[in-house]
């Protein structure tokens, strides 16, 4: 049997501790699920890019075979007549490299860093891309899917980066919790002192701030206003003894002002709810088109899967040109979202690149 260490220091069965903290009550003076509501009604002023590319370097599914479409190329089967011996790995994880183009500009970003220590590595130099122009790597969150491969991507990178990424990315002893008590440990894949090592300007933000010249806002903690999505509900962290709900406040997202088109939102998990993400994108920049929704939507699994349908009810309202569900969001939700946006779904695969211009 598990224990924690109360106040008092009385201790407590952990299966009864879970099921209070499922049931705790909000601070009043926060969101419904604790994150600080933004008080000001200052915007955001992007700059507008001329054109996005999206590549993608690790996600949950692989598939050669697909054709390209519209806005996205696949990676080609066979070069100069020969199909590699090689191929593209896909993972649990998410890593996007993504390029902002405006006039003569260039802004290379890496979202999130996959799984293993073996998948974006690999996949990077199958697809041919380098490292050398990556100017910063943001970190959606802190869980191990979308860290694995930090470490060695900076190390091969000879250049000075910057690492974006809320303070919350490093809690340690992250547990899931399902309601029989029995804590789940998620594997702790940051630490500050081998990164501080390492030759990469840290910016340690909890709140929303511009990178690549002003043309990539990083949310910072995102507001959550909806009445539908509650969050990972079995997530608890363990702090000074004690194990309380975690909340993920380190889920952040990009967001980029496409020109004469509207927002460009890309997130890691929307452990915030993608609703919320794309409402606070909204709230931010003052701009109220969603043009294209790309990343993890987080709606895999029995729990997410009751939310699916209140989520495109939702997304029919903001009507986005472009919609490309990975990672997380699970395929039921990327069945259906085939279904009912048919005009704007792309299926995602590893090596694709989309491109919005």
């Amino acid at each position: 049997m598990d224990f924690v260490i109360k106040n008092e220091g009385v201790l407590e069965d952990t299966g009864k501790l879970v099921e209070k903290l499922w049931h705790t009550k909000k601070d009043s003076k926060r969101d419904e699920q604790g994150v600080d509501v933004m008080k000001s009604n200052l915007f955001y002023s992007l700059k507008e890019a001329d054109r996005v590319e999206i590549h993608n370097v690790i996600d949950n599914y692989v598939d050669l075979l697909l054709p390209n479409e519209e806005n996205v190329i696949r990676p080609p089967l066979a070069k100069d007549g020969v199909i590699p011996s090689d191929t593209l790995l896909a993972e649990h994880g998410l890593c996007l490299l993504i390029r902002v183009f405006k006039g003569g500009e260039k802004h290379d970003i890496l979202l999130d860093a996959g799984y293993s220590r073996l998948g974006v590595i690999h996949n990077m130099e199958q697809l041919g891309l380098d490292f050398e122009n990556i100017e910063a790597i943001v970190l959606s969150h802190g869980h191990m899917d979308h860290t694995g491969s930090l470490y060695d991507i900076i190390d091969r990178m000879t250049k000075k980066t910057r690492l974006v990424f809320h303070p919350d990315a490093f809690l340690s002893r992250r547990y899931l919790v399902p309601e029989d008590g029995q804590k789940m440990l998620f594997p702790q894949k940051l630490d500050r002192a081998e990164l501080e090592d390492r030759d990469v300007e840290m910016l340690e933000k909890k709140t929303a701030t511009t990178i690549a010249d002003n043309l990539v806002l990083v949310t910072g903690e995102v507001e959550r206003i909806t009445s539908f999505e509650k969050g990972l509900p079995n997530a608890f962290l363990e702090r000074n003894g004690m194990l309380e709900k975690d909340i993920i406040l380190d889920d952040q997202s990009l967001v980029i002002r496409l020109k004469e088109k509207g927002l460009v939102v890309i997130s890691g998990c929307s452990h915030s709810g993608i609703i919320n993400t794309l409402l606070f994108a909204e709230k931010l920049t003052g701009v109220k088109q969603i043009h294209a929704v790309i990343g993890g939507f987080h709606l895999t699994g029995a729990f997410f899967e009751l939310i699916i349908e209140e989520t495109i009810q939702e997304l029919k309202k903001m009507n986005p040109e472009v919609l490309v569900p990975m990672h997380c969001t699970g395929w039921k939700a990327i069945k259906r979202f085939s279904e009912e946006f048919p005009a704007s779904f792309i299926l995602n695969s590893v090596g694709s690149k989309v491109t919005l211009s």
